[in-house]
């Protein structure tokens, strides 16, 4: 049934561009495909691709010329943080270099097993701002609900790798329902933020029936979601998932980006999919050494973004999580690729760069410094080109 003025989206499964675009990529001669005998339709099923993701060393091998070290650290990881690939997202990566950026973000190497004196089990104290199983309340008027442990591909830096892949559980009823009534007897909450793991890999009917419990919370104003899944599974994002949250606006999706080599065919697409659903989308990334710490592939990310809808939101320097310090660059390199962006492009392809303080202290800007000095009745600052200038502020600047 549609609503006047509104399109109604006609339910389909997720449908390929065209074999030549998308797919199992056109393979390259002698290249070994462990999915060869998977069919367009299998390919393009999202559940057959959670079916066949990678775990172990033995089938990356059957993709990747693997080093040593990342053969050592695949075997080595169970029990620390799952290894998981989804077949879509290992055919990003290059077969032969293990610094391409798509393969370290999901290869384990042994440098994991390096800590940091300065690591911490729960960087963002999240556990700490836990009043209730599953629920995070750290600012004043949102929260944080977690719904299930699992993701898609796990991604070697990151900030709950305490938590994620230890079960690939969902929340149970009754930790919902604790969730739920501690929402609801906290007034001042207005914003709900549903994560995990990767809420966008429960089944329709399941992640609806959390959205509209959280919903009729009278004072709860706006829904977001927290995904990497357009990204690493593009084939969850469905016509019938994008027409089922279109029924909770204001619902708003923040989508986990790391380079543009992520942005193919399948990911516009997703995204698309999503953005003709009304829903907006923001981007958060993670200031990563080796993979987009430059400002030359920031700026492209960014741009690419754009093309598609998404909306540059955040850029975080990465946590103190065990065994990522590997990942993490110095916090003037962040700074420096803001102060490569702001003026240089379009405003709208210039993220925050914060830092989610250590202990749960939240996230706290940083940027370069463009206010030289304020004096009474004048502020002296510099522009994106270095170039100084002042302004007057009003003399009488009462009622």
């Amino acid at each position: 049934m549609s609503v006047a003025g509104s399109i109604e989206l006609p339910r389909e499964p997720f449908r390929s561009i065209s074999k030549e675009e998308a797919g199992p990529p056109v393979e390259e001669e002698h290249q070994p495909n462990p999915w060869k005998d998977a069919t367009q339709e299998e390919w393009d099923d999202w559940r057959w691709q959670l079916k066949h993701r990678i775990t172990r060393a033995e089938q990356l091998k059957l993709i990747l010329n693997l080093s040593q070290e990342e053969i050592e650290a695949i075997e080595a990881s169970k029990g620390r943080m799952a290894t998981a690939i989804t077949p879509y997202f290992a055919k990003l990566m290059d077969r032969n270099d293990s610094s391409c950026p798509i393969r370290r973000q999901a290869i384990p190497t042994m440098q994991e097993f390096h800590l940091s004196p300065h690591d911490l089990f729960d960087p963002c104290a999240e556990d700490e701002n836990s009043p209730v199983q599953g629920l995070v309340h750290r600012y004043p008027d949102r929260v944080l609900l977690l719904v299930t442990d699992k993701c898609a591909v796990y991604c070697r830096y990151c900030t709950r790798r305490r938590l994620v892949g230890s079960s690939e559980k969902c929340i149970t009823e009754e930790e919902l329902d604790e969730a739920v009534a501690y929402i609801q007897a906290t007034k001042k909450i207005r914003d709900v933020l549903i994560s995990g793991g990767d809420p966008l890999l429960l089944e329709d009917d399941h992640l609806e029936g959390i959205i509209a419990r959280v919903k009729r919370v009278p004072h709860v104003e706006i829904i977001r979601i927290g995904t990497r899944v357009p990204v690493t599974l593009p084939q969850r994002i469905t016509l019938s998932l994008a027409a089922m949250l279109k029924k909770y606006h204001p619902l708003w999706i923040s989508i986990h980006f790391s380079h543009p080599k992520e942005i193919t065919k399948e990911v516009r697409r997703a995204c698309a999919m999503l953005a003709e659903a009304g829903i907006p989308l923001g981007s958060q990334t993670v200031l990563l050494r080796g993979i987009n710490d430059r400002s030359t592939v920031m700026k492209r990310l960014m741009h690419e973004l754009l093309k598609i809808r998404v909306r540059p939101y955040y850029i975080y320097q990465c946590d103190l999580a065990m065994g990522t310090e590997h990942f993490r660059t110095p916090v003037a390199v962040g700074i420096n690729i803001i102060e490569k962006l702001r003026g240089h492009t379009t405003g709208y392809a210039v993220p925050s760069f914060v830092i989610d303080a250590p202990g749960g202290g939240g996230k706290i800007p940083v940027g370069p410094t463009y206010v030289i000095s304020q004096d009474k009745g004048k502020m002296v600052l510099r522009n994106y080109q270095g170039k100084v200038f002042e302004y007057q502020e009003p003399q009488n600047h009462g009622p």
